[in-house]
């Protein structure tokens, strides 16, 4: 098995062909995302839910202080995943007891009682933790080193992301909305099981990417280090930058979950034809949009690089960073109308929709390009430290995110909407700034890497 691998490998290089093996790690982070963002386009809005529809009651800013602490620390538990499946498990059996921690989980908030809804988010912040590094890590493995499918291979990876955060947010958003908040809690742990038996089923084409490290027979004492080169540790500076940058655009990027969905809950009009659109739909735009340009930016970065015009990593989390920031200065624009101290408004969708074009351009220039990077720039010896590393600065963003979506209400009472907004307008353009400025540098650093 596999040598088989290996020469679906050397095939694919030479035809410029994906191994099938990348396409059931799609299908099974499809599903996964399927559980994880059906949860998430619920959890805020079930927090703020009057008690008489179902929901907690809570207000925005107690919600949006959980939303991140929440997010945040399904990015922090990958380090510890990470360096878990690196030494010990192996990333097989890490993506097996994390989805099955995670099925339990959405098991969990499905039942009523609030214990469980506490015990619901522990078990899926755990179990994000096995899962996540270790299926990013198995994917970069799949190719040989220096090979130029790897940023095609991510971007493909992270189209199936996005289709599963699509259907997700569409079937737990309208089941939760309109039937239920458990229903659509229950139908997100059904993906994360769909998602569990796919890829036990289809374990076998991998070869022996993500088995148990070997371990060898060598005196604790005696062992020899293996101290990082120059290279490398230029390299790891590239990483760790670029992962302070990621840090400015996720906690802008990640206002979708919480300040932009109570802004479609709250300040926009969604009706069609007298039909009321699901606040949660909204969230459905940005992956939308991910799988239906991310073929296109797949074939812009493999065409770019065949002509050696391809920007380098650096400038494309720059380019992300202004993309980002255009699309907050929509909502800035289109904010205008709402009057101070207003709770209610009916704004147009199409700023919205605008808006998630924009950030959805943006996220394709950074982050399936920041994994891919991670994995270049990293010793393998480290790989899985270093995914960890990159969604710690995801838990970073997610946490400071969480607690700037709580202050909606209150700048919405005492300033305007907009300039709520502007606060996200002005962090990432100043981050994509500092950024353009020391690309050249850390271009230097990357020695040879594109």
């Amino acid at each position: 098995m596999e040598q088989t691998l290996t020469d679906e490998r050397l095939a694919g290089e030479k035809e410029e062909k994906h191994p099938s093996s990348l396409y059931m790690l799609f299908f099974t982070e499809m599903w996964e995302r399927f559980s994880y963002y059906g949860m998430r386009a619920l959890l805020t809005l079930y927090l703020i839910s009057e008690v008489s529809k179902g929901g907690l009651g809570w207000t925005s800013a107690q919600a949006g202080q959980l939303y991140g602490i929440y997010t945040g620390l399904v990015y922090v538990t990958p380090l510890i995943g990470g360096y878990l499946a690196d030494k010990f498990l192996g990333y097989r059996w890490a993506v097996i007891i994390g989805g099955l921690l995670m099925a339990l989980g959405h098991a969990s908030l499905a039942v009523e009682p609030l214990p469980f809804f506490y015990a619901g988010l522990g078990l899926l912040i755990v179990g994000n933790g096995f899962f996540k590094p270790s299926i990013s890590s198995m994917v970069g493995q799949l190719y040989p080193e220096g090979s130029k499918l790897k940023d095609s291979a991510y971007t493909i990876f992270y189209m199936g992301i996005n289709l599963g955060a699509f259907l997700g947010s569409l079937i737990c958003g309208y089941l939760g909305e309109n039937i239920g908040w458990h229903y659509g809690f229950g139908a997100a742990g059904v993906g994360m099981v769909l998602g569990l038996a796919q890829f036990y089923i289809g374990r076998h084409r991998l070869g022996k990417i993500g088995l148990k490290p070997e371990r060898k027979n060598v005196n604790v004492n005696n062992a020899p280090k293996e101290p990082l080169t120059k290279v490398e540790r230029d390299r790891l500076v590239v990483v760790l930058t670029l992962s302070f940058f990621s840090i400015l655009f996720w906690l802008a990027f990640e206002q979708a979950g919480s300040s932009m969905n109570i802004f479609a809950y709250k300040f926009t009009d969604r009706s069609i034809f007298g039909w009321e659109v699901p606040a949660t739909w909204f969230q459905s735009i940005n992956a939308f949009f991910i799988f239906t340009l991310a073929p296109f930016f797949s074939m812009l970065w493999v065409k770019l690089a065949k002509k050696n015009l391809d920007p380098s990593g650096p400038y494309k989390f720059a380019i992300g960073l202004v993309l980002l920031g255009l699309g907050f200065a929509v909502l800035v624009f289109g904010s205008l109308s709402i009057p101070q101290g207003a709770e209610t408004a009916g704004v147009s969708m199409m700023w919205l929709v605008l808006a998630y074009l924009l950030h959805t351009m943006g996220e394709l220039c950074l982050s399936p390009v920041g994994l891919s990077f991670v994995n270049k720039l990293s010793p393998a010896r480290l790989i899985g430290v270093m995914f960890g590393v990159w969604f710690l600065a995801s838990a970073i963003g997610n946490y400071i995110g969480g607690a700037l979506a709580g202050m909606i209400d209150e700048m919405a009472k005492t300033q305007s909407m907009s300039s709520f907004f502007l606060i996200f307008v002005s962090i990432a353009f100043a981050a994509a700034f500092v950024l353009f400025l020391l690309s050249r540098r850390l271009v230097k650093l990357m020695h040879g890497v594109h």
